[in-house]
């Protein structure tokens, strides 16, 4: 079992900047990807970004594009979703997962492992 903790959330301005971190313990998640998912209130869970298990790859939706900047350090087994120009739509809980297979995996199905959320708030 890979075990995932996200941190770094809290409130802050339309155009401000967040780090979210997910740390991950457990056996050893060689190999896994890492994806970031967020889910505001009374709406799906959305995929935000992925990395692949190396770092070389990453993987973003359109709206996030130049705004977010998913990264590893396997050495310290965290991952990280730094966020910048934050708008209001950005406003969620967000998850991080990890999960085997072809990347980039984007759907909720292709992630196993999942952490608790760390909540963001951006107030315009």
């Amino acid at each position: 079992q890979v075990l995932l903790v996200e941190s770094g959330g809290g409130l802050v301005q339309a155009g401000g900047s967040l780090r979210l971190s997910c740390s991950v313990s457990g056996r050893t998640y060689s190999g896994y990807s890492i994806g970031w998912f967020r889910q505001a209130p009374g709406k799906e869970r959305e995929f935000v970004a992925a990395i692949n298990w190396s770092g070389g790859l990453t993987y973003y939706i359109n709206s996030v594009k130049g705004r977010f900047t998913i990264s590893r350090d396997n050495a310290k087994s965290m991952v990280y979703l730094q966020t910048n120009s934050l708008k209001p739509e950005d406003t969620a809980v967000y998850y991080c997962a990890a999960g085997l297979g072809a990347f980039p995996q984007t759907t909720r199905a292709a992630y196993d492992c999942w952490g608790q959320g760390t909540q963001v708030t951006v107030s315009s």
